[in-house]
């Protein structure tokens, strides 16, 4: 039996990608944690600002202030939405990349496991070939 597996060169790509995969998910992970970060504390420095309209040009000013701050928070929103999905999908590719390398790696531990087998067959084989050479042995002494 070879004792080499012979998919090893496979099972290091898939291996490979797996590990490129994980570092993408992890990549989008901490844009999508960032996202969501700076959305929150967007949304905690807006809610907290107390502006007082004291002339009608201030008024006009605090309405503007808000509409942007709306917009901004919807690019916010935006943005984490795409982080997520991003994230989705670099967590998909893991899934994948993580299946395509258990099934090899149960190939492998299949291999090895056949491959341990036969050399304790081969082994049990020599130890019956010497146990029954030295059995004939003895009997021919004993008969003599």
């Amino acid at each position: 039996m070879n004792r080499q597996f012979p998919l090893a060169g496979l099972l290091r790509l898939r291996k490979m990608q797996q590990d490129q995969a994980a570092t993408e998910m992890a990549r989008a992970s901490s844009r999508s944690q960032g996202a969501r970060e700076r959305r929150a504390a967007a949304r905690t420095e807006l809610g907290s600002s107390d502006q007082t309209a004291g002339s009608s040009s201030a008024l006009l000013a605090i309405a503007a202030a808000r509409a942007s701050s709306q917009s901004m928070l919807a690019d916010l929103d935006a943005l984490a939405a795409a982080t997520e999905a991003q994230l989705a999908e670099a967590r998909t590719d893991y899934t994948e990349a993580r299946r395509k390398a258990v099934g090899l790696e149960k190939l492998e531990l299949r291999h090895g496991t056949e491959l341990a087998v036969a050399e304790l067959r081969a082994e049990q084989g020599v130890l019956d070939e010497i146990a029954s050479t030295s059995w004939h042995r003895t009997a021919g002494q004993a008969s003599s």
